[in-house]
């Protein structure tokens, strides 16, 4: 890859040469001939490399933790090594942020913004050393990418940065557990009607409701921190099929304890490194975990729609923060929108799993070359997910309310009342005092004093939906020792 300098008009450009030919670039970017190529070739959807800092990031540390590996065995001088640091450095303080402007769907299983990290890196070490930007004295693949293959830095980085980035899916989850919890602690004394296949249930309260919510988001939680260690094993120095060939002895070991230096992060090889560039099946736990928080967020964005449907012929248990005005034409009508975005990001999250899944399935012989899809996939649920989240508890979950008396009156007209006979007598009795009570339009209460079953102030004590949301209160009452009654 050779270089030659010129101007074009008022303008300093710079020649590069590879195997295909040359290009003539504008002195003042940083990357070169083989980045120049990918953005001629790619240019479809607007999402560019340079949108995923964390991405480009990781890479940088790659490159300047090889540089310090490689110095520490002899292949770089010192002078050498410390240019491809500064210069790394540099693009790790956000100095080079617009150097990297191929887009996110690229083939060639990442070789392109590799040779961009490469250029970039190696110019501006040149530029360092020399005043002026060139590979004289850097060059792109002879030093920056000494000890390393496109192969094993781009699974590497997409590891390294998605483990940084989950910490914000985790922060959000945080953020929602804690809510919730309050909201457990809020509603535990309103008796609610439970439900089951969208009919009435037993008497529940709506903190044991929320309760359940609240754990499935801890559950979630627990889900991101053990990917996120399985994140921890990188293919480091696989270089291109699993080899290691283009590596000296100590350049392993070198590598990892300069990497663990520059990102504070343990950082390891993995068991195998001809799986860690055939198999990407990694990348589904990934997803899964982001899926399945998305799920849990969509099932509870759906019921508290449900929940909240009316107010005059809905459900009407609780009441939403009322963010905006719900309709163009109906005054007074507010609609759901914070849960219907959550669920809408549900949907996202759920179609970028099933990509992510043909990507890791599609892998052939040594290597996985779909990467770029995944990281793309991965990336955009991860942001999706941590930033719905936070809304979604923020203008919603924090300031949802209950309404106690339709909460109550619902609980108490349920016909799955008749359980408490059921319990106590047997079930076809109990089958016939509630198909009279369906039948009659009256509470089965009325019914079972009527009956005789039981007196009014028995029925009063052992139908009483606050009786039986606790089975150890039931049992108290049911044996004559007292409870709630009222």
């Amino acid at each position: 890859m050779l270089q030659e300098k010129g101007q074009t008009g008022t303008k300093a450009t710079r020649v590069e040469v590879d195997s295909l030919g040359q290009i003539t670039l504008p002195d003042d970017v940083y990357f070169g001939i083989q980045t120049q190529r990918a953005i001629d070739n790619f240019a479809i959807s607007g999402k560019l490399m340079q949108d995923y800092p964390s991405f480009i990031a990781a890479i940088a540390n790659i490159k300047k933790a090889a540089a310090l590996a490689n110095k520490n065995i002899g292949r770089l001088t010192d002078e050498q090594s410390r240019a491809i640091c500064d210069a790394a450095d540099d693009v790790l303080a956000g100095k080079m942020a617009d150097q990297f402007p191929i887009d996110i769907f690229h083939g060639g299983g990442g070789t392109s913004i590799n040779m961009n990290l490469n250029e970039v890196i190696a110019n501006r070490a040149t530029e360092i050393l020399t005043g002026q930007k060139g590979y004289g004295s850097i060059h792109p693949n002879t030093h920056v990418n000494m000890g390393q293959s496109t192969n094993d830095v781009i699974p590497a980085a997409m590891k390294m940065a998605t483990y940084e980035e989950l910490k914000r899916v985790e922060k959000s989850l945080t953020h929602a557990l804690g809510v919730l919890q309050q909201k457990e602690e809020d509603f535990a004394d309103v008796i609610k009607l439970g439900r089951t296949c969208l009919q009435d249930a037993l008497p529940m309260t709506l903190g044991q409701m929320f309760s359940g919510y609240r754990t499935a988001v801890d559950r979630q939680i627990g889900n991101i921190r053990t990917v996120q260690e399985q994140l921890l094993e990188l293919p480091l120095p696989a270089t291109a099929i699993g080899t290691c060939f283009g590596t000296l002895p100590g350049f392993e070991e070198a590598l990892y304890k300069s990497l663990a230096e520059v990102t504070g992060v343990p950082f390891k090889r993995e068991k195998n490194l001809y799986d860690g560039l055939q198999n990407a099946d990694g990348w589904i736990y990934v997803s899964t975990a982001l899926k399945s928080a998305a799920s849990v967020f969509n099932k509870l964005s759906r019921d508290l729609r449900i929940m909240s449907s009316g107010p005059r012929a809905g459900f009407n248990e609780i009441n939403l923060p009322a963010v905006q005005p719900g309709s163009s034409i109906m005054p007074g009508k507010i609609n759901p929108v914070m849960p219907e975005m959550m669920i809408q990001v549900a949907f996202r999250i759920f179609g970028n799993d099933l990509s992510v899944s043909l990507a890791a399935d599609q892998g052939e012989l040594d290597l996985n070359v779909w990467e770029s899809l995944i990281l793309n996939c991965i990336f955009e649920s991860i942001t999706l997910l941590a930033e719905g989240i936070v809304l979604f508890t923020d203008k919603c979950l924090s300031g949802i309310t209950a309404n106690r008396e339709q909460c109550a009156k619902d609980a108490g007209s349920s016909l799955a009342l008749s359980t408490v006979l059921a319990t106590m007598f047997d079930y076809p009795i109990a089958s016939d005092i509630a198909k009279k009570a369906w039948q009659e339009n009256v509470s089965i209460k009325e019914i079972t004093v009527r009956e005789g079953l039981l007196t009014q102030e028995r029925a009063d004590e052992l139908l009483n939906p606050a009786n039986l949301v606790d089975i150890d209160l039931f049992d108290r009452v049911m044996n004559g020792h007292g409870g709630k009654v009222g």
